[in-house]
């Protein structure tokens, strides 16, 4: 639809269309998979709602002042959120002053009557980051907004909201983006050829904002076949060496993640530690797109491999404990000095990433052996995964699960480092040769 940057979704752009014709919703819930364009769809809506054009069927025009703001982010009425801090979280907020960045600072602000004069829009990314009392807060203005008001709650598990937040809002799911749709837009963006807009758009496997990211971040491609290279090396490997390489591929997962916020702008912005070193901050920067739905999760690996295992404690002071924890901290705080570690948000991030590869890596081999190579999202390491050849299906289906339960774990601020011993030591081992 003509205005709207939102590609492969003719189901969402069509009801968005119909929202800015009006009247819009108070509230909309966007829930898909992180890189789908959740973000992307939300701003459609909000350069449609705040478009100067008399014609509503002509909105959003991307010509008029509204429109303009609304792209360069300098929109007055135009409000948004995404998660921040140790814990990477969306606060609630002090109850008489809200700090900015917060739930109540953000019903504060739409308390206010608008700027500009027309329709204030509240984005709100990542939304599964508010905790039970911050969505509570969130609530009442949901269940009575302000005139002009319409919030946007962006969500990859809608499942992790409150029942009641999910019912008093519209919702539109969004599914992977075909690959064909994906090569017209990083074609159509002038980022890549077409041989590799091509490639690209298979190994995002459905998600533009990630085939983009990789287009303009080639030093992280090759980072990441690096990568797939080493865990495919890993089926022959024994304990030890496994144990050994975790900690390496943390560290280059880490370098990945760097790379693509640096090109989707949520590199993550550098502050001084305890100690002196400058790290990097754990939140994102306010405004920057969730097309990756991620940040830069660096490991400090100047201080090398470490050889002992965590405890499996809540680790950098994080608030929600982990499952099953039952030591009394990080073991890792021992084995080196607090100012050479990256806060635990970021650690998990990098974990976050290095799991989302490896489960590339174990679909495509089990693609492999089923014989139709034509499913490969990497087809450029098509040689590795034959020479792989020999786990059993039923094998890597487990592993497969082991790895979506690793991911939850790590969203519950488990030790990053521990659940990927776990995850190294459960890989498959090819069987030996007769």
């Amino acid at each position: 639809m003509p205005g709207l940057l939102t590609r492969g979704h003719p189901a969402a752009t069509a009801a968005i269309a119909a929202m800015i014709a009006g009247p819009a919703p108070h509230a909309l819930l966007i829930a898909g998979p992180a890189g789908v364009g959740k973000t992307t769809l939300a701003l459609d809506l909000a350069a449609g709602l705040m478009c100067d054009a008399p014609d509503p069927a002509a909105r959003p025009c991307r010509a008029c002042r509204g429109c303009r703001l609304v792209v360069s982010g300098g929109h007055a009425d135009l409000h948004r959120l995404v998660p921040g801090g140790a814990g990477d979280q969306i606060r609630i907020g002090d109850r008489v002053d809200p700090e900015p960045g917060t739930i109540r600072r953000l019903i504060s602000e739409l308390a206010l009557l608008p700027v500009e004069g027309g329709a204030r829009v509240a984005i709100v990314e990542r939304a599964e980051r508010l905790n039970e009392e911050a969505q509570s807060a969130l609530l009442k203005t949901l269940e009575e907004p302000p005139a002009g008001v319409t919030i946007i709650l962006s969500v990859e598990r809608e499942d992790q909201l409150l029942p009641t937040v999910r019912s008093r809002s519209v919702r539109i799911r969004l599914g992977p983006v075909g690959t064909r749709d994906i090569e017209a837009i990083l074609s159509d963006q002038g980022v890549v050829d077409a041989p590799t807009a091509g490639q690209l758009a298979r190994l995002a496997g459905g998600r533009p904002g990630l085939a983009r990211a990789w287009a303009l971040a080639p030093e992280a491609v090759s980072a990441r076949a690096e990568i797939v290279r080493s865990i495919l090396d890993l089926l022959a490997a024994p304990t030890a060496r496994r144990l050994a390489a975790i900690r390496e591929l943390i560290a280059s997962a880490a370098d990945v993640e760097r790379a693509l916020a640096r090109q989707t702008g949520n590199a993550a912005p550098v502050e001084a530690n305890r100690g002196g070193r400058p790290r990097r901050a754990a939140g994102r920067v306010p405004g920057a797109s969730a097309s990756t739905s991620s940040i830069a999760a660096a490991l400090d690996v100047s201080a090398g491999p470490r050889t002992a295992v965590g405890t499996g404690a809540p680790d950098d002071g994080d608030s929600t404990s982990e499952p099953g924890a039952t030591g009394s901290g990080d073991q890792s705080d021992i084995d080196e000095p607090r100012e050479t570690r990256a806060p635990a948000s970021e650690r998990r991030r990098a974990a976050a990433t290095l799991i989302d590869i490896w489960r590339d890596v174990a679909r495509d081999l089990a693609v492999a052996g089923l014989g139709d190579e034509r499913l490969v999202r990497d087809s450029a390491l098509l040689d590795e995964l034959r020479a792989a050849s020999g786990i059993s299906t039923g094998e890597l289906t487990a592993f497969l699960e082991r790895l979506d339960r690793s991911g939850e774990l790590i969203e519950a601020n488990a030790s990053p480092e521990l659940v990927l011993d776990v995850v190294v030591l459960s890989w498959p081992r090819r069987p030996r040769a007769s």
